[in-house]
């Protein structure tokens, strides 16, 4: 082992101390401690609204009711797993329910069966990749289903669970974006 890497596992050792401190803290009411975790992961929790919303207005909002989320259920987290497995559980339950409102919503405004695709919003995805842009192109459950199997890991029989499909069908979608992605790319 090189010294190097024995610095960087110290390193490491340390911020996991140390965000373990703030959750504790946090669980006894600690504000301060809950925005230390807040900064931690603010951003990895923004990225998965925004590749599963396709919008940034609708990503900033919902990673901030995940937040909420999060210090209302602080007791429910366990430790039996990582601090940002759960949180990551908690901001993809979070996102579909909002998901699931929002298409509620526009059903009884509009009459409507399906959410219409998002529109190419050109400055607010300005700053993304290529492959990040297509992802944002895809019709909704082929983007969540691609979103949740491939950028975020989750296995099939998951995905069909919180999206309430078949596996069979989550599968469809995965198959779709990825087949939609290929011939854009």
């Amino acid at each position: 082992m090189s010294a190097q890497s024995s610095v960087i596992d110290a390193k490491q050792v340390f911020a996991e101390k140390q965000e373990l401190e703030w959750i504790l803290q946090a669980k006894q009411g600690d504000r301060q401690a809950f925005n230390h975790l807040y900064q931690l992961h603010i951003g990895r929790v923004y990225a998965l609204c925004y590749r599963m919303l396709s919008s940034a207005d609708q990503a900033e909002d919902v990673a901030q009711e995940v937040f909420v989320q999060v210090w209302l259920k602080m007791d429910n987290f366990r430790g039996d797993a990582k601090f940002s497995t759960w949180l990551h559980s908690v901001a993809t339950n979070t996102v579909l329910t909002h998901i699931r409102k929002q298409k509620n919503w526009l059903q009884k405004v509009f009459s409507i069966e399906e959410q219409p695709q998002a529109e190419q919003a050109g400055n607010e995805i300005s700053d993304l990749s290529d492959m990040d842009k297509m992802i944002l192109r895809l019709p909704e459950k082929a983007r969540l289903v691609f979103v949740l199997f491939a950028v975020e890991g989750y296995r099939h029989e998951e995905i069909a669970t919180m999206l309430n499909m078949a596996v069979g069908s989550s599968k469809s979608h995965y198959h779709r974006a990825r087949n939609l992605l290929k011939e854009w790319l």
